[in-house]
């Protein structure tokens, strides 16, 4: 009983500590569309005031493929992924929704299993905030998304 009582109160003393950021974007390489990521970025930015975009360059070795074809396809997976995140924050930020709070790049080792030694892959991040106008523009474009339709969205 006192082996219990202990695995109790160890329980309830441990914290949890939630290192996920819930306002973060991870872009990856996926085919997911662009408006997707703007789409998504806008609901952060209602619920959070600001959403962190991040991408990391993506895509694993195929060891199948010949080593130059291989390294092509790392260097487009790194700019795809990259790319987006960059087109998703000028989209928001050329349509009045938002603003640059910071910019942050960097090299980050992950280790890749098929050569056995960690490789550096490039990451971005920005920071958005909502600008002064963001809640009026959403506005206005949910009300001209349901002017005059029969409650059916396209």
């Amino acid at each position: 009983m006192a082996a219990v009582q202990q695995i109790a109160e160890g329980v309830n003393s441990m914290s949890i500590v939630d290192s996920g950021k819930k306002n973060r974007i991870q872009v990856s390489n996926t085919k997911k569309p662009l408006f997707f990521y703007v789409n998504l970025a806008k609901r952060y930015m209602q619920q959070y005031n600001e959403v962190e975009l991040s991408a990391l360059g993506m895509g694993a070795l195929n060891n199948s493929g010949v080593f130059v074809v291989s390294l092509l396809m790392i260097f487009l997976c790194v700019l795809v992924s990259i790319a987006t995140v960059v087109t998703v924050a000028e989209i928001l930020k050329n349509n009045g929704l938002a603003v640059e709070k910071k910019i942050m790049t960097s090299t980050v080792d992950i280790k890749d299993d098929s050569r056995g030694r960690p490789v550096q892959k490039a990451k971005i991040e920005i920071l958005l905030g909502k600008t002064e106008n963001f809640d009026k523009l959403m506005a206005a474009a949910a009300e001209e998304g349901d002017g005059g339709e029969s409650g059916e969205q396209s």
